[in-house]
């Protein structure tokens, strides 16, 4: 069987490689003729846990091109982003994809949209492109079979996760659930196209509503004084409760992408708007908490750790940090950043050590596991702040360090201050006083000394 793959990203490659070494003969078509040339010269455009030894197991069962050819199965993998004036998807990638397609589509050939799309996108959108081949539907197979991986664990999820093939028709069906069988060790349940593209938006809007949840909780915590990740983990233990953690905002192509396309043509759907705007405010929130330990440091250097959009991956779409170095910047702070999992970023990157050097606040927005282990007393900075977003470091290592670490979402570490100067964060002295010094909105830390609660 030939296989021709368009769209070689986080998801088209992965599975281009797993078709490829399951026994088909696969074409592998991108755009970008760097993606073409690194992989048929054995190199691959981004890192993925098993994927180099999936890719040495393909022999020469693949090939990268720059266009499409005739095939019996042409699978669609390319990006659906949103248009962030409008909040609107935008499918040009998708209409540009079947017009290819349509050029070498014969009678019987099979084809499988697995880029995440709107509803009804393949009935308007898709199929119609592909009909322009002279060719009608039920002359060729359709089928929606959206992914269900995330970076880091991409492969073993293709695999083992359960899938979900919306077909045209029944044989349609049968033909695309036969094809993905050759590598899916999960479940494979029926449905039509449309139901399938819903389903997919179901699932990453669940996740977006229940972070902005989380979020929310954060919030709340710090006004009433509460440890949100101790009470998360308390509510946890309710047997149909399942809490999951705040953080910085929501990034990846996925979760602060798929609402929109769910209430595009919408007028009545709030809560998912709603959880769309929570998430999307969370730099500004983080930014406050750094404003409020700044205030009294004349051209403050902010270090931001972590600009991936999650831990242990270097995939920065949608990545909370590009919001927050903006409004950082904006406030005229010097920013400098680090991740050792990032390839490519709008701004520098740089070592731990040269991050850190001199600066004012180290900033935690992703939570690599290489993270929990940064010696603190190895950091040259000028001013011993940490903003720990992920509730990811030793906080006890730090402290000790003399470090003032501030963690979202705790508000169980707040002291007063000398009659008339507010609430005070325990342990921020001025250069030139032994006492110290006031800071005008709450700010809750864990601090060198002082550690006495105060509700």
């Amino acid at each position: 069987m030939k296989i021709c793959v368009l769209g070689l990203g986080y998801i088209g490659l992965p599975t281009a490689l797993l078709l490829a070494a399951h026994g088909s003969n696969v074409v592998g078509v991108d755009v970008k003729q760097s993606v073409v040339d690194r992989l048929n010269h054995g190199e691959l455009p981004f890192k993925e846990p098993g994927i180099e030894d999936l890719y040495l197991r393909t022999g020469d069962r693949f090939v990268a091109r720059e266009r499409p050819e005739t095939a019996d199965v042409f699978l669609i993998a390319v990006p659906t982003p949103l248009d962030p004036a409008t909040k609107v998807s935008n499918l040009s990638y998708i209409r540009r994809a079947a017009g290819m397609i349509a050029g070498h589509l014969k009678e019987g050939d099979l084809v499988i949209l697995e880029s995440t799309v709107p509803p009804g996108t393949s009935e308007r959108v898709v199929i119609p492109g592909l009909e322009k081949s002279g060719i009608a539907i039920r002359d060729f197979l359709y089928a929606h079979c959206p992914e269900r991986a995330i970076p880091g664990r991409t492969l073993q999820e293709m695999v083992y996760n359960s899938r979900i093939i919306g077909g045209y028709d029944r044989d349609s069906t049968d033909q695309a659930i036969s094809l993905y069988q050759t590598f899916v060790r999960g479940e494979i349940y029926r449905t039509d196209a449309r139901t399938a593209e819903f389903v997919k938006l179901m699932e990453n809007t669940s996740r977006d509503v229940n972070v902005a949840l989380a979020n929310e909780f954060a919030k709340l915590a710090e006004e009433c004084g509460i440890n949100v990740w101790e009470a998360i983990t308390l509510a946890n233990k309710h047997p149909r409760v399942s809490i999951l953690s705040p953080g910085p905002g929501v990034g990846g192509h996925c979760i602060a992408i798929d609402p929109w396309f769910l209430t595009q043509n919408s007028t009545g759907c709030r809560m998912v708007s709603t959880a769309r705007e929570v998430n999307d405010s969370m730099p500004n929130y983080v930014l406050q908490i750094t404003r409020s330990l700044l205030y009294s440091i004349k051209n403050p250097i902010i270090s931001i750790f972590g600009v991936a959009y999650k831990g242990n991956v270097g995939d920065t779409r949608e990545s909370p940090a590009f919001k927050f170095i903006q409004l950082a910047g904006n406030e005229g702070y010097t920013i400098r950043c680090h991740d050792p999992y990032v390839r490519d970023f709008p701004h520098p990157l740089m070592g731990a050590a040269d991050a850190a050097d001199g600066s004012d606040c180290l900033v935690i927005l992703a939570d690599h596991d290489c993270f929990r282990n940064i010696d603190p007393a190895e950091l040259q900075v000028r001013t011993k702040f940490v903003v720990d977003t992920r509730n990811i470091l030793d906080h006890e290592r730090w402290i000790g360090q003399g470090f003032a670490v501030r963690v979202l979402g705790d508000g169980s570490q707040v002291y007063p201050a000398a009659p008339g100067e507010g609430i005070l964060p325990a342990g921020l002295y001025s250069p030139d006083a032994a006492r110290p010094v006031a800071t005008p909105p709450p700010v809750s830390l864990l601090t060198p000394d002082g550690r006495e609660r105060f509700l």
